[in-house]
């Protein structure tokens, strides 16, 4: 089962999350950046295209052998899959159709790009997001911190390859055991718009074509090229640094996500304009440790003994105090 893991407990720090205080100090030495601060109007034609695509996938994998139809899946469902659930990331920022008057319509877009995905995710997606930002690493309030159970059980590196692969069910977990939300009006939309849309794809085509998107999101999130961006943003590598960004060719598929030290310092600042961000600013970004290949780190991660998930940078959250 490989080595164990040495670390046995979060990076626990009482230091408040960096990005507030670089965003501010970058906007006084660069006025600029704030030009950057506007809507992609490409942005919903592209998700358009990718959705439209799957829904021709489903028709081409309808009369597929199932070896086939789950080698496609991995390869193109899981792909297209992974990408549509960063759509769905960029619009939770309302980079589509921006704050104003127009702001319903990145809601409706991301029920659009849901579809493809199989499982309704959207509307919670949003709601825990943003807390992932106002509050990074907080404990009890960020989702995207692994819980108590995985830190201790996933500690080998055969469990930790096993903790790859089960990513999108344990991103699915943690807001019920970490920090659960009452469900809304929108969740439950969200989940009967999904279920009619699966239902229609059951109906004219077959079985296989709801498989192959519902498994080209768990092969996409799990063990997939793309996936190494789950660990490559916030996984401490190297002690003290909580956020970094990753510079590889990968980036043209996911809207920029390996931008992310840029992305949590400017969330306004749609994905396509985030490479602006480090041009206009390099000196606050060529220092910084950085990735340049996604998979590489997966690799890392299951292979190198100090890593785990409890590699995390975890702040109190301060009303447990109070």
């Amino acid at each position: 089962m490989g080595n164990i893991v040495q670390r046995t407990s979060y990076e626990w720090v009482c230091t408040d999350e960096p990005h507030a205080t670089r965003r501010t100090a970058m906007l006084e030495k660069y006025p600029d950046l704030k030009k950057l601060m506007t809507v992609n109007p490409h942005f919903k034609w592209v998700v358009a295209a990718e959705v439209a695509f799957q829904l021709i996938m489903c028709y081409f994998v309808k009369d597929l052998s199932w070896p086939m139809l789950l080698v496609i899946t991995y390869v193109i469902g899981g792909t297209v899959n992974h990408s549509l659930t960063l759509a769905v990331h960029e619009l939770s920022h309302n980079r589509a159709f921006g704050h104003g008057k127009h702001a319903m319509w990145n809601r409706v877009l991301a029920f659009v790009a849901n579809f493809p995905v199989g499982v309704p995710f959207c509307v919670s997606f949003k709601k825990y997001h943003l807390e992932h930002h106002r509050q990074l690493g907080v404990d009890g309030l960020d989702t995207d911190i692994p819980m108590e159970i995985e830190g201790k059980f996933f500690r080998t590196t055969g469990l930790k390859l096993l903790w790859v692969i089960l990513q999108p069910f344990l991103y699915t977990l943690r807001p019920l055991f970490i920090n659960p939300k009452p469900l809304n009006r929108m969740d439950y939309l969200n989940l009967t718009l999904q279920i009619l849309f699966n239902s229609l794809l059951t109906l004219l085509w077959g079985i296989k074509p709801v498989a192959y998107l519902v498994l080209g999101t768990a092969f996409g999130l799990g063990l997939h090229p793309l996936a190494g961006h789950f660990i490559a943003e916030h996984y401490m590598f190297l002690k003290g640094h909580e956020t970094y960004s990753y510079y590889g060719p990968l980036n043209i598929l996911t809207f920029n996500v390996g931008y992310h030290m840029e992305h949590h310092d400017f969330p306004s600042i749609t994905g396509s304009k985030l490479p602006l961000v480090r041009k206009i600013a390099p000196d606050f970004y060529d220092d910084l440790p950085q990735y340049r290949s996604w998979p590489k780190v997966i690799y890392d991660f299951v292979t190198d003994s100090t890593i785990g998930p409890y590699s995390r940078i975890k702040r109190p959250n301060l009303k447990d105090t109070q």
